[in-house]
């Protein structure tokens, strides 16, 4: 079982019409131009590149040969996930020594929860799978690029533990992808750029499994508060973009054997 690096697009839907114009011309229902690219590090186990709009992250894949000392003697593995932004992957320079805060750690453990609901942690030994996502450009949605970026690294790691005869069982129970949405003047929008996402009157951020199910539901209300209509429309709106996201890591991916079937 050999992993092959390759690249994909996904398929863009028609343009915005011009009452509900956005930048680049897509509608409101309609991600940034979604490309992943498989197999960019030649030393990680698994990586990824990928591009949402401008916001692009690169998520690499390291196995350890070792679990964590809680889970020891426990035939069990572990998942995990670190997160950080290139000093210029904003309109200014960050210090990396401001990027150890809060919000990082937030950003990593949602990420770590993501890719752990969809894992058999029985599945490949008493070992530890740290994925890195670094944001290379940032133009919002760094956290749900992050967590569909992170999948596809995963999973190529597992491929190289597969090759080393290290797999009990298909590690990956199912696909999970994240999507960002929010009220932007009121009306429900998917797929968040910076702008828009600085403008939100609601942001919120939906981790799903590819069979529909939620991981994470992260929502804010900015600069005011949400209905309980208004929150049904954009979990509705992030289902269709995760069900997109979702279409093309499993193009990407191929007939998998270590993916279940498509359920959703």
């Amino acid at each position: 079982m050999t992993r092959q690096p390759r690249a994909i697009r996904e398929r863009t839907a028609p343009a915005a019409t011009a009452e509900h114009a956005r930048e680049g011309g897509r509608s409101l229902r309609q991600l940034r131009p979604l490309r992943f690219e498989r197999g960019v590090s030649s030393h990680a186990e698994g990586s990824a590149l990928i591009s949402m709009g401008r916001t692009r992250v690169l998520c690499t894949a390291t196995v350890e040969d070792k679990a964590p000392g809680w889970l020891r003697g426990q035939g069990k593995g572990w998942v995990t996930a670190e997160y950080g932004m290139l000093p210029r992957s904003t309109g200014e320079r960050t210090p990396r020594s401001s990027q150890t805060g809060g919000r990082a750690q937030e950003i990593q453990r949602l990420i770590g929860r993501s890719l752990r609901a969809v894992t058999d942690l029985t599945a490949f030994g008493e070992r530890t799978i740290v994925l890195d996502c670094d944001v290379l450009e940032a133009d919002g949605g760094t956290r749900t690029a992050a967590i569909n970026g992170a999948l596809v690294a995963l999973h190529d790691a597992f491929i190289t533990l597969a090759n080393r005869g290290h797999l009990l069982r298909p590690p990956l129970r199912d696909t999970v992808a994240a999507v960002s949405v929010g009220l932007v003047r009121g009306t429900p929008c998917l797929d968040l750029d910076y702008v828009e996402d600085s403008a939100a009157q609601v942001d919120m951020n939906v981790v799903m499994t590819g069979a529909g199910r939620f991981c994470e539901v992260q929502g804010t209300g900015e600069s005011t508060t949400f209905s309980e209509a208004e929150l049904k429309s954009l979990l509705s709106l992030a289902r269709l973009g995760v069900r997109r996201v979702v279409a093309a890591q499993r193009r990407l991916l191929g007939g998998s054997e270590l993916l279940p079937l498509e359920t959703a």
